[in-house]
């Protein structure tokens, strides 16, 4: 599982040391493809003997390698601040290797957004700034507990003709494109394990028509309706040949843990599989709350930074990259990445020190440095210390658990639960929401996906806490003109003017706006004076890349029984809210995301029709 290697980089010999990736690959790895017919096929492939490594060179501080070993060395290596590709001369060839600056490669000049008209600056500057490890460093306090990112990957049919229509290549290249992701968000303490992949061989399940964000609502709506309800995941990205006028990928952000919009598509055209590894990370990025660098004082120890709107293959996560990260998980926006991958799942072998609690293990602190601070741990034997209960999580202090009806997860707005510790196990339990549907805000709202939406609350977020919906003639003649700052999405290349009937899910428009928005970008903002009243709007130029977030929230209230669902105003029957509280939790409770009740306080779950101390079967006491 370990092997080292001799190279030779700009005439200075190295040595790097690598070990087997062991938790890019779970063992029940899933492939997905379909018949000539139509009908879907899985396929368990035998992943326990892969050939992707990580690994660093020797004597040289902030390096890191991401190579795989299949037919000679393919991969990334990086020194410092610069990266080089290495792969085998010939491809029947394991002795003979090419090794390259990727900052050399020639590139198709494209974009994730809008572009920066200040590279000069990033250079500049570029010696003076800490390398990302050492940014890290200081963040590890809030970076401390890892994540895990449970990625799937979809193949558009064209990029399969691309790998000459074999599967094996396919497979292949996006394990080894995992293991490059892997190897970019390990700096942030965020590991990526690849639980499935989907190849459409002879035709695309969505239409590729259109432009990029027709795409992407095609994909996550088929993702939502389909791949959901059969494979866990955290976050789906779509694979594509096809171009989008020089846009290199998108995908929502902050919605990583999203049923509805946890995705983003990628585009694969003529460049090396390391390079697209860094427009995946960008977006990717995106769907973990991670905006663009530009326009905001971000440093990553380079002249460009994985997040910046151009595609410029960079691996370095900036400073700015870690802080929206860092504020997406403070907002619980990330709840589904705390799950550890479960022994039965991680594809390993188990051995003490890999800081996953594998099987037979009480605890694994990491190496014998990392365990040095570790009171409740033994390092070497992954067993708790005499007299410890447990070693971490959020209901162990002091290597103790905590009582059971302990608060570990306070409810942040009026659509969530507080979860409880329940006495027996380190971990909080799992994150819970009311069900979407439920009335809120004195019933002229519902909750969606554990926030009460509604336009008031959105306009307070943007222009502070005294701003207030517009009259609905705003929304109506704004968002009638189909410009950036009155539309219902693109159609095309082109922004979609709303219909009468979905106005109200276009352009968000507010009023008595007694403040500029205060936000990392600077966002352009457009006064519209209709019958006596100012309309304002707001539009945050993220790029092509990213959907606005001046537009009105999903799962927002349109009208009486409708809400927003894609710039559309739609029966709230697609909530599929199902709860009676009267008869279910016998008055005494709402129902939670998982249909089961939530009792108030002194009523016991599950029907809330006895006396107990509240809470539900899934969330405690």
């Amino acid at each position: 599982d370990k092997v080292s290697y001799a190279i030779e980089i700009e005439g200075n010999e190295y040595t790097i040391h690598l070990e087997k990736n062991k938790e890019l690959l779970p063992k029940d790895f899933t492939v997905y493809t379909y018949s000539k017919e139509g009908k879907l096929q899985s396929e368990y492939p035998d992943v326990q003997d892969h050939c992707h490594y990580q690994g660093y060179v020797e004597g040289t501080l902030d390096s890191v390698v991401a190579v795989s070993t299949c037919s000679g060395l393919r991969g990334l290596v990086t020194i410092g601040n610069v990266t080089y590709g290495i792969e085998p001369m010939d491809s029947s060839s394991d002795s003979k290797h090419i090794l390259y600056r990727l900052d050399n490669v020639k590139k198709e000049p494209t974009m994730c957004g809008v572009t920066t008209e200040d590279h000069e600056m990033e250079h500049t500057e570029e010696n003076h700034h800490p390398s990302m490890t050492q940014l890290l460093r200081r963040k590890r306090a809030v970076l401390h507990q890892t994540r895990y990112v449970e990625l799937f990957i979809v193949v558009d049919k064209e990029k399969f003709e691309d790998f000459g229509k074999s599967e094996t290549d396919v497979r292949e290249h996006m394990v080894q494109l995992a293991n490059y992701l892997d190897s970019m968000y390990i700096m942030l303490n965020i590991r990526i394990v690849l639980v499935g992949l989907e190849i459409w061989k002879y035709d695309n399940i969505i239409s590729t028509d259109g432009g990029a964000g027709d795409v992407l609502a095609n994909f996550v709506q088929w993702r939502e309706k389909n791949l959901v309800l059969r494979r866990r995941h955290d976050s789906a990205q779509f694979v594509l040949k096809k171009g989008f006028g020089g846009t290199a990928g998108m995908a929502y952000v902050g919605t990583v843990c999203s049923k509805s919009h946890a995705g983003g598509i990628n585009v694969f055209g003529r460049i090396s599989i390391q390079m697209f590894a860094s427009i995946m990370a960008h977006e990717l990025g995106h769907n973990l709350g991670m905006n663009h660098d530009d326009e905001r004082v971000c440093h990553c120890g380079a002249s460009s930074c994985i997040m910046s709107s151009g595609a410029s293959g960079s691996r370095n996560f900036s400073s700015c990259s870690a802080e929206d990260f860092e504020k997406l998980t403070l907002n619980k926006g990330g709840s589904c990445l705390l799950n550890v991958p479960r022994p039965d799942e991680t594809y390993s072998v188990p051995y003490c020190g890999n800081k996953l609690v594998d099987a037979g293990e009480e605890c694994d602190c990491g190496s014998p440095k990392e365990c040095e601070s570790d009171p409740c741990c033994e390092p070497g034997t992954c067993r708790l210390r005499a007299g410890a209960e447990c070693a971490y999580g959020d209901c162990c202090k002091n290597c103790r658990l905590l009582p059971g009806g302990t608060e570990c997860r306070a409810s942040n707005n009026e659509c969530d639960l507080p979860e409880y510790c329940n006495g027996t196990s380190q971990f909080c339990q799992p994150d819970f929401t009311i069900q979407n549907g439920h009335p809120c805000h004195n019933e002229e709202a519902y909750c969606y996906n554990g926030v009460c939406q509604y336009y008031d609350a959105q306009c307070q977020d943007i222009f502070g806490p005294k701003a207030k919906a517009a009259p609905n003639i705003c929304f109506a003649e704004v968002n009638s003109k189909g410009d950036r700052f009155g539309n219902c999405g693109f159609h095309g290349h082109d922004y979609k003017k709303c219909s009468s009937w979905n106005a109200m899910c276009g352009k968000l428009q507010c009023e008595n706006v007694k403040t500029m928005p205060v936000f990392g970008i600077k966002p352009a903002i457009i006064q519209t004076p209709i019958r006596g009243t100012t309309c304002w709007g707001v539009d945050f130029q993220l790029g092509s890349d990213v959907p606005d977030p001046g537009m009105v929230n999903e799962g927002t209230k349109c009208d009486t029984g409708k809400i927003c669902r894609h710039f559309q105003c739609v029966s709230a029957s697609v909530l599929n809210y199902d709860c009676d509280v009267e008869k279910q939790c016998h008055g005494h409770g709402v129902c939670n995301n998982n249909g089961n009740c939530h009792c108030e306080p002194g009523w016991a779950p599950p029907y809330c029709d006895t006396k107990g101390y509240g809470g539900s079967v899934n969330s405690g006491p």
